[in-house]
């Protein structure tokens, strides 16, 4: 699936609605995964940090930014942990849907399922990393500025990122502790999150994957319609947590914001 034009022609009016309105704003964040690189007895988005949990700092700084009208939380469909914690402090833009899939993708992908009745077709999805705790309300305002500053018709969306600073190597296929080669770094950015598209766009992408288990993130899958999403500068604050180290940095970085308790 490959054809840009195939992803402009082809809309099934059985997900929508007529279109009417200018776009809105709405956040995604998956939330269904185990985290088993932390190998921790909790799922990572659940582990405390800065006298709450990793996701609640996620889902706080979404809910700050006025631009964003809701916050859908994928889930796994027997996830106590979020039943037994109260969110309303975070106000009413949370949206939690208990539709959560084996892999990021499919949840990505069931999540649009589940929203279809609440959004529009030319309507902005912002999907965040449950466990990229340090996003801050204004990286999601640098993300919505720079994708939206190429107009109101532009319709390949946007992921924040920033350009790759360390020497790459590249492991021998056969003895991965020795170097077969040094990966030109010119040129290549890593990839964050929020990453931005179109609602119809980015629920066709992953509607057509045949395998939705090597589907990294959600640009990757807008790629494979053609689109050519834009990349905002963010910066090494926005970290995911992997490791057990990662907490200590995201609690120093939250701490240095001065959003601890």
């Amino acid at each position: 699936m490959n054809d840009r034009n195939h992803a402009h022609g082809n809309e099934s009016s059985s997900w929508h609605p007529q279109v009417t309105g200018p776009a809105a704003f709405y956040a995604l964040v998956p939330a269904a995964g185990c985290g088993a690189r932390m190998g921790a007895e909790h799922p990572k988005q659940y582990l405390p940090l800065a006298g709450h949990t990793v996701i609640h700092h996620a889902l706080q700084a979404l809910c700050k930014v006025p631009r964003v009208k809701r916050v859908f939380v994928v889930l796994a469909p027997g996830d106590a942990r979020w039943r037994s914690q109260d969110w309303s402090v975070l106000g009413a833009k949370l949206s939690p849907l208990f539709c959560g899939g084996a892999t990021r993708a499919e949840s990505v992908r069931n999540g649009l399922r589940a929203m279809a009745a609440q959004v529009q077709p030319q309507d902005w999805v912002l999907v965040h990393d449950a466990a990229r705790p340090c996003l801050a309300p204004w990286h999601v305002d640098a993300l919505i500025d720079g994708v939206c500053a190429h107009g109101g018709d532009y319709e390949d969306g946007g992921i924040l990122a920033l350009p790759v600073a360390d020497t790459l190597k590249r492991a021998d296929e056969h003895d991965h502790a020795a170097i077969a080669a040094t990966v030109p770094r010119a040129g290549l950015w890593q990839a964050q999150t929020p990453q931005m598209f179109r609602y119809r766009y980015l629920r066709r992408a992953l509607e057509g994957m045949n395998r939705l288990d090597v589907i990294t993130d959600e640009a990757s899958a807008m790629e494979s319609l053609g689109f050519r999403p834009r990349l905002v500068m963010a910066d090494p604050t926005n970290l995911k947590v992997t490791y057990p180290l990662d907490l200590n940095l995201a609690a120093w970085i939250l701490q240095h914001r001065g959003e601890l308790p």
